[in-house]
């Protein structure tokens, strides 16, 4: 049997299978986007596919810890608009 990969969500911290979580990158270019692929080069965090999750880590400043790099407001939009399906 094949093991599934497992990620931690950086707003809930409960594992679950890559695939079920969304990837945000960070690429050599310092460019912040969601990697739907979950395959593209550069610095990577997970979320839950969850607006709480987002929120809770842009709050705290988690995520730009985490791929280290400021976090515009344009690219605190995009990524709510790609959670809440927009």
């Amino acid at each position: 049997m094949k093991k599934v990969p497992q990620r931690t969500c950086m707003g809930c911290n409960q594992k679950k299978e890559k695939k079920e979580l969304i990837r945000i990158v960070k690429n050599k270019e310092g460019e912040v986007f969601v990697d739907l692929s979950g395959k593209q080069a550069g610095r990577g965090a997970y979320l839950c596919n969850d607006i709480a999750c987002l929120e809770k880590v842009l709050k705290t400043k988690r995520l730009e810890r985490a791929l280290e790099t400021k976090l515009s407001p344009e690219i605190q939009e995009n990524l709510r608009g790609v959670i809440l399906g927009k």
